[in-house]
């Protein structure tokens, strides 16, 4: 299901999501939250398997095979981001300082300041309203004590130090996929633009979960060296 799809049953059921235009934004949010109060669901405006079959009864279960599980809306964000970048030279891509502005980061002006913690802050604080994040999520190791322990899985958020693990510098981004050596990361500030890339699992300092979604779905991804998913599991 999409986003628009889930806009369009909302409104037709009498709930108002706002305009119905594929953007998750917080109208649609508390839309849903209505919909799961009004059906007795946990109401956290994730669209999660009982949400959804409620909103959508006659249709069978979707085959999210190697897609993102509505019910991980931070991940479908950052996957939307791909490819925003670093403004070259002069001056700073005005969507990356929009995301400090929206969380009210107010020492963040230019985007030569690494911003891979922003890129996850802003997947998450736009997502899931209610989620708190790090005192200070522009430190990537900051995001190790987020939310809750889990294990790498699609859609945590993977910290790594950076440089040597002593360094008190590091890297932070969402479990995308994996193969013997490496996790693929989906993140930001990753040459320079949002991507995903490679990190060595030796590096990987915490695995952690949001506080305010369930964690009963655990999705892991092999991946080729090319980054072609090639199968996945479920415990």
């Amino acid at each position: 299901m999409t986003v628009k799809e889930i806009q369009q049953v909302l409104q037709a059921a009498g709930f108002d999501p706002g305009p119905a235009d594929g953007i998750r934004g917080r109208k649609t949010i508390m839309a849903i939250k209505e919909f799961q109060k009004a059906h007795g669901l946990a109401v956290d405006g994730v669209v999660d398997v009982k949400t959804a079959e409620k909103l959508f009864p006659s249709r069978p279960a979707e085959n999210e095979h190697f897609s993102i599980p509505s019910a991980m809306p931070w991940l479908q964000e950052a996957f939307q981001l791909i490819g925003t970048r670093e403004k070259r030279g002069a001056g700073s891509n005005e969507a990356i300082l929009g995301w400090a502005h929206d969380l009210e980061i107010t020492s963040y002006d230019e985007d030569d300041i690494p911003w891979c913690g922003l890129f996850v802050a802003h997947c998450i604080g736009s997502q899931l309203l209610e989620e708190t994040l790090p005192g200070n999520p522009l430190g990537a190791r900051n995001w190790a004590t987020f939310g809750t322990e889990a294990t790498p899985q699609l859609g945590a958020v993977l910290v790594f130090w950076r440089k040597s693990k002593d360094s008190g510098l590091g890297h932070v981004g969402f479990y995308w996929a994996e193969d013997d050596d490496t996790y693929y990361i989906l993140g930001g500030n990753q040459s320079d633009s949002v991507s995903i890339a490679r990190l060595q699992k030796d590096r990987l300092l915490a695995a952690r979960w949001p506080d305010t979604v369930p964690n009963d779905v655990h999705i892991t991804r092999r991946a080729e060296a090319n980054g072609q998913l090639i199968s996945q599991n479920e415990a």
